[in-house]
């Protein structure tokens, strides 16, 4: 994922947090706030609740290649915080729930 479409400041997650519209899931919460920058922008924070590092960095990965590959045509800023339910589900019901999640809730 390219570094431009990454939020790293704090204060621009706790602003979107704040400010924006929720979506609740089972498996994640996902905080989303329109941008004027014509593309969507993400973070992705992971407790220390769900695992060890390299199980953390894995789900990691496995969100941000699921967001890389199918394009959500909006201008956006996402937090999406996963929840520990996520271990119980495998790549595809990942990448089904996400997309739902972002395509049909706004």
């Amino acid at each position: 994922m390219n570094k431009k479409y990454i939020i790293r400041k704090n204060e621009e997650i706790q602003s979107i947090i704040k400010q924006s519209h929720k979506i609740v899931n089972k498996y994640f919460v996902i905080y989303y706030l329109s941008n004027k920058l014509g593309f969507n922008r993400y973070c992705i924070s992971v407790s220390k609740k769900i695992g060890k590092a390299h199980t953390r960095n894995l789900y990691k990965r496995r969100i941000k290649d699921i967001l890389m590959k199918n394009s959500i045509n909006d201008s956006y800023d996402y937090v999406i915080i996963l929840r520990n339910a996520i271990l119980d589900i495998d790549y595809k019901e990942i990448e089904k729930e996400i997309l739902f999640a972002l395509k049909g809730e706004k």
